[in-house]
């Protein structure tokens, strides 16, 4: 969706956010990264003290370049990890929740810069509920969500 908008103008505001489009794809960068490091280092009680830094003369392609590269860090990280992993997200997260995660804030977000760039999408309907569900229907629902955590 946004790969082949490269050319046009990334410093306006991202939707209705503060930051500009070229600011927000970074973000989801950020946190895609964020999700894949708990998969891989398996922390129990803190995040890990990493952070993406994307410099600022990367072009829109360049930063989407780095998106991309952090997508598949999480995905790579989800592939190999233990369906009983628990690690830090506000509390214990298993491999399931960092997934949705990842998919709401690119689903997010990518929303956000096609708003900014003017481009009338929305996210597909089957994938926003699902990931809807798994992060709050379902984790609310669970009989021991309370002692959990929302995203075990």
């Amino acid at each position: 969706m946004l790969g082949p908008r490269t050319a046009e103008d990334w410093t306006v505001p991202a939707g209705p956010l503060e930051w500009t489009c070229w600011q927000t794809a970074p973000h989801i960068g950020h946190d895609l990264l964020a999700y894949a490091g708990p998969l891989a280092a398996q922390p129990t009680d803190a995040y890990l003290p990493i952070d993406l830094d994307v410099r600022p003369t990367a072009s829109p392609a360049e930063v989407l370049q780095a998106v991309t590269a952090c997508g598949g860090l999480l995905s790579s990280a989800l592939a190999t990890a233990n369906p009983t992993l628990r690690a830090w997200h506000w509390g214990p997260c298993d491999s399931e929740g960092f997934a949705a995660m990842g998919v709401a804030e690119t689903l997010l977000h990518t929303y956000d810069i096609t708003q900014g760039l003017s481009v009338d999408w929305l996210p597909p309907a089957p994938l926003s509920a699902a990931v809807l569900n798994r992060l709050f229907l379902r984790s609310w629902n669970s009989p021991s969500a309370w002692t959990r955590g929302p995203w075990a």
